[in-house]
């Protein structure tokens, strides 16, 4: 079967709380998020996570501080089963916690920290050692001195600050993998309306394209776009076109489109913590047939993969079913990685699970409904400068997937036909 004309396959409610609708229910979601933070510390054995990660930081404690402070390590927090989850957070960042929601935070979990800023205060002012110390302060009163402490990621000086407490340190960040790769419906919701603000982006984008906008002018498009709709942050936007697109740089330029080329985008941005990842390719007044040729490669591996999103189906399936990087024009998997690719979409870019011929193979993963998932393909053309590059979100279903991204992608699109 081929994926035709999909319709709405999940709620995207406006994004204004009413009474007169059921919508997403924010403080349902913060305790889906803990709860699934505390199973996956039982089913690890951590007595303890300590994070620094800012989507781990956000999924756990639902706080915030901008985009400034993402995956600076600054910021960090600490889950214990007992008690409610402690954030040390970046000077009055922590105050402003215990206003915003006074009925999780208070001046006992919710206070300034500092780890250095990543060694601009130097090792001699003492704050790691003071931050480990202040951890093991609350482990011992809680009487987790000695247990397991998961630590997702962290500076080397904290790791070691960590260890000279004799804290028992092991790897926490795949008990926080594991606890976000199953969305709730109000995740899902989230993500919906995340992938509804790029379906309007794109239409923009198909609207513009034209020879003299630069890639970049498409870049500064899309932000004004989806900050007009209420996203919060834009991470990236991929914005390649012509003799650019084969090899995929991921990165855009000022280069000036011209009549022919084909050009593809991947819109990354942040919608009250959730994020899209969203390729669509165009062909800008006309296309040729190696154009042409690509996009409808790049769409059968990409159907090829939905047919097989369901539960109970094994991620390695769905690698097999993309090309070997040999078959189109790299050296190895490791060369190719990103190109025939799946990841979870959540509060992080790259969560579980990561599908491709480079991990899945050897080490497959079981698809579970309440997965959110991109699937990515991408097809050179024969010419050897143009290239199709597609991506679907899905949600899986027990009656198999929904795509999410709705922007029209069946064959390819000549934007401004002459």
């Amino acid at each position: 079967m081929s994926v035709e004309f999909p319709v709405a396959t999940s709620p995207a409610p406006g994004v204004i709380g009413v009474d007169w609708e059921s919508r997403v229910d924010f403080e349902r979601l913060r305790q889906h998020r803990i709860a699934r933070v505390k199973m996956l510390m039982e089913q690890e054995d951590l007595a303890a996570l300590l994070l620094f990660e800012t989507s781990n930081i956000r999924y756990a404690t639902s706080t915030q501080i901008g985009y400034w402070a993402f995956n600076k390590g600054e910021r960090y927090a600490l889950v214990t089963q007992e008690s409610r989850p402690r954030i040390w957070d970046f000077g009055s960042a922590a105050k402003a916690h215990r206003l915003q929601l006074p009925h999780m935070y208070d001046t006992e979990n919710s206070v300034g920290g500092n780890t250095g800023l990543q060694g601009a205060i130097g090792p001699e002012a003492g704050l790691h050692s003071r931050a480990a110390a202040e951890i093991r302060q609350v482990l011992e009163a809680e009487g987790l001195a000695g247990e397991r402490l998961g630590v997702d990621m962290a500076e080397t000086g904290v790791f070691l600050a960590l260890q000279t407490e004799g804290l028992n340190v092991v790897d926490g960040q795949q008990a926080m993998m594991k606890a976000r790769e199953i969305k709730s419906p109000d995740e899902i919701i989230l993500l919906t309306q995340a992938c509804a603000m790029v379906d309007g982006v794109y239409q923009d984008i198909f609207e513009a394209l034209k020879p003299g906008i630069r890639e970049s002018d498409v870049v500064g498009l899309a932000h004004a776009r989806l900050f007009e709709m209420g996203s919060e942050f834009v991470e990236a936007i991929n914005s390649i076109a012509g003799e650019r697109c084969s090899p995929h740089p991921h990165v855009f330029s000022d280069r000036l489109i011209r009549p022919g080329d084909q050009a593809y985008f991947d819109i990354i941005h942040v919608f009250n913590g959730y994020r899209t990842c969203y390729y669509r390719t165009f062909v800008v007044g006309r296309a040729t047939q190696a154009q042409r040729d690509a996009f409808k490669q790049s769409r059968e591996w990409m159907d090829a993969a939905i047919d097989l999103v369901k539960p109970g189906a094994s991620t390695d399936e769905i690698a097999k079913v993309w090309p070997r990087a040999e078959e189109f024009g790299f050296d190895d998997e490791m060369d190719a990685f990103g190109l025939q690719f799946g990841h979870g979409v959540g509060v992080g870019l790259h969560e579980r699970p990561i599908i491709s011929r480079l991990n899945s193979i050897d080490a497959p993963i079981e698809i579970q409904e309440g997965m959110v998932f991109a699937l990515e393909t991408y097809a050179p053309a024969a010419d050897g400068r143009s290239a199709a590059r597609i991506e679907e979100e899905v949600v899986v279903t027990a009656e198999g997937c929904k795509i999410i991204t709705l922007f029209p992608c069946e064959e390819l699109m000549v934007a401004n036909a002459y």
